[in-house]
């Protein structure tokens, strides 16, 4: 049996593992000794690695390359010549008729690796001439990147994975790590062992409000004013330090004027928690010798998502709790490699390495290294992917390239988006699966699969950590940033790469905090964490030691804002709050989980929505009955699951499920600062089906429909080019 070293492709937690091969086929995983999981998997680790080859249990492997003659005609397959050659021909005509800001691209965090994103944002930006690239992060933790940079100086966790066992107090804010990070749990559980105080703060009775010493069941949308009462609490009780303050902060009179307002017993009708309750929290938080505050997208799904982030950087440093291997601040990432695709620059207004897109200086920098006059990189930030809609609408974007996403499952609203995948001129997809976007695609690019090629992905943590391929490419898959290379260079801008190696060092080159992180230093399970600056740095686990922030005079900035209530709130129509939630056993649009049979048998379609028994009872439905679900925007059936651990007058629903679509009923309405959808608060209504016979016959049509849509759509591939054209 074949041993090849990997790092898991689910989660942000960065867990290294070996892909176990025999006779071409992947067929088991073990756990290697990787500086976060230490040889532990969890769930989709152990059993998430054999979508590799191709089980059709959800919905097949794309394995040519296909195009539409025409918009609406058939898909058909064709040569990578005829393929490639068509897209450039069609991106030229759209660039030399509405200008190369009428291309939108985005990148993929889901297992293409760091050298992929990077080649796709140098085309982007070196051949299109256009800064519209984006990522996922856009729909997660974008929030936390903008707030933290705005803040700190840095949009990402600063202290590492390991050290968030050796903390004195763990206070998670909006985040569930048993189902989004279970290895990351597990280190909170350590830290728990240790003697560590957990404060938990969430509306729902989460796992790890077991084990915590205070739990406050904060209601849903509450979080800024919430976070302005913590931040209160701790100056009105004296609980700052403030020699921290003045030698390290900047604008704490403004802040405060905001702040001094937010008491405990002024905003309990918002949060829900009692003074008393609060108050505890706050100086366990506080008083404890290293704190670390950990958040997920309970904060960054939010309207006020950035400004909910200023003030948890201002909380951390008001208390000093922050620049400490193990007190600071936590947004650890989702997917595996959604800090990946920021630090390549997949980003409207950053470079690679977090580097501003309107600096002169940075523009003559790359254009240098990329062989392109200056005046060819645009200073103008570029299209957010949440812009797409209104963009296509509008008559501003008339191509989307979509690299290994499915937005049509995984973005809000889904029906606006299905009409702007139909309305969009030319649409590209590239992927390995025929999901609902790539269905709606003019060209299908396959690409290679997690496990088909070599790379390095980036850990939420700042990990850099490199990953092999344990068996070859599939039919005419071809790696990604060969993809991308040979379109580039069909449309008059050369680019050749040999392998990974060849692009990391040109990554390296160009990005100062990345210099460091050789090859060679990631060797088995090895790692670099950056910023690593120089070749002989081992690697920094933790930012802002001594109260050096990253912003010009070295300080963090004190930002404080008033609370403003959710977008749309619950009333007599739809009397329930929506919340979009992660599960342990699937992930994204579940194209990768769905195809593994030990995890496609955990659940099925059409998924499930989460109830407080209370709620349930008042509308007359059981446990595992089928229900309609709607909104403003649609309907969807799915199965009800009564638990007491649900807040009443709240449901919760997860967005891998393709009839019981979450995002269906979701509102594309976004963080004005960032971008990102408010998929957290939304108002909607469940409604009980008195024959459950009809409703189970119902879903299961819709599930066959929608698989035999995809099967239909990737049979095209079945016949060779030379057949098609007969």
């Amino acid at each position: 049996m074949e041993k090849h070293m990997a790092v898991c492709p689910y989660c942000g937690a960065g867990c290294k593992l070996n892909l176990l091969v025999e006779n071409g086929r992947v067929v088991g995983a073990e756990g290697l000794n990787g500086v976060t999981n230490e040889g532990e998997l969890c769930l989709k680790g152990m059993s998430g690695y054999d979508f590799i080859n191709d089980t059709k249990i959800l919905t097949p492997r794309i394995l040519h390359p296909m195009i539409r003659r025409r918009k609406g005609a058939e898909l058909e397959r064709v040569s990578w010549d005829e393929a490639l050659d068509f897209t450039a021909k069609h991106l030229m005509e759209i660039k030399a008729k509405y200008g190369p800001d009428s291309i939108m691209l985005t990148g993929s965090s889901r297992g293409p690796g760091n050298e992929a994103n990077y080649v796709m944002q140098k085309f982007t930006r070196a051949c299109v001439g256009t800064n519209n690239i984006d990522n996922c992060a856009r729909t997660c933790h974008g929030p936390s990147v903008i707030g933290l940079i705005d803040a700190v100086g840095s949009g990402a966790m600063s202290v590492s994975i390991p050290n968030m066992e050796n903390a004195d107090c763990v206070f998670l804010f909006g985040y569930n790590p048993s189902a989004s990070h279970p290895i990351v749990a597990r280190r909170i559980v350590k830290a728990k062992e240790k003697g560590a105080k957990i404060i938990v703060a969430d509306p729902r009775l989460i796992e790890t409000a077991r084990i915590a010493d205070i739990y406050m069941p904060i209601k849903n949308g509450c979080n800024l004013a919430f976070m302005n009462a913590f931040a209160n609490v701790i100056i009105n009780e004296g609980l700052e330090d403030r020699d921290f303050i003045e030698a390290h902060t900047v604008g704490y009179d403004e802040w405060w004027e905001t702040i001094k307002k937010y008491t405990p017993e002024s905003v309990q009708d918002i949060t829900g928690i009692d003074p008393e309750t609060f108050r505890k929290a706050v100086r366990m938080y506080a008083t404890s010798p290293n704190s670390i505050i950990g958040w997920g997208m309970g904060v960054t799904q939010q309207r006020q998502g950035v400004k909910t982030v200023h003030q948890i950087a201002a909380v951390a440093c008001i208390a000093n709790q922050i620049g400490r291997d193990a007190a600071g601040l936590a947004p650890v990432r989702g997917q595996n490699n959604v800090q990946g695709s920021c630090d390549m620059g997949m980003w409207p207004t950053l470079y690679p390495g977090y580097q501003k897109v309107d600096d002169p200086a940075i523009r003559a920098k790359f254009a240098k290294s990329w062989g392109v006059p200056e005046e060819k990189l645009s200073l103008e930030p570029g299209f957010k992917l949440t812009d797409l809609p209104h963009g296509v609408k509008e008559g501003k974007i008339h191509a989307f390239y979509n690299f290994g996403e499915d937005p049509l499952q995984t973005e809000p609203d889904s029906a606006d988006m299905k009409e702007t995948l139909q309305n969009c001129d030319f649409v590209i997809s590239q992927d390995i699966f025929m999901t609902q976007t790539t269905a709606y695609a003019d060209v299908v690019f396959p690409g290679t699969s997690w496990g088909e090629h070599d790379g390095v992905f980036s850990a939420s943590d700042r990990t850099f950590q490199r990953f092999t391929a344990a068996v070859p490419p599939k039919g005419e898959c071809k790696h990604d940033w060969q993809i991308f290379s040979e379109l580039s260079t069909r449309m008059g801008y050369p680019m050749h790469y040999e392998n990974t190696k060849e692009i990391w060092d040109e990554v390296r080159e160009n990005c100062p905090s990345f210099y460091g992180a050789t090859y060679e230093k990631m060797e088995g399970v090895g790692h670099a964490q950056w910023p690593i600056p120089t070749l002989e740095c081992p690697g920094t686990p933790t930012l802002f030691k001594g109260g050096k922030f990253n912003k010009p005079d070295g300080k963090a900035r004190l930002i404080a804002a008033d609370f403003v209530v959710p977008t749309e709130l619950p009333d007599d129509e739809y009397p329930l709050v929506l919340c979009t939630v992660r599960e342990v056993g699937h992930y994204s649009c579940r194209s990768m989980t769905g195809n593994c049979k030990v995890l496609s048998l955990l659940a099925d379609e059409p998924g499930f929505v989460n109830i407080n028994p209370a709620d349930a009872e008042a509308r007359g439905i059981a446990q595992d009955d089928l229900v309609f679900v709607k909104s403003r925007r649609g309907k969807v059936i799915t199965r009800a699951n009564l638990n007491e651990r649900i807040n009443k007058g709240a449901v919760y629903m997860t967005y891998q499920w393709w009839i019981g679509k979450c995002n269906q009923l979701t509102m594309h309405v976004t963080d004005p600062l960032s971008g990102t959808p408010e998929d957290k608060h939304s108002a909607c209504q469940v409604e009980q089906i008195e024959d459950q016979v009809w409703a189970e016959r119902y879903a299961q049509k819709l599930y066959t429909d929608m698989k035999d849509w995809l099967a239909g759509e990737a049979s095209a591939q079945d016949v060779a080019p030379t057949e098609a054209l007969v």
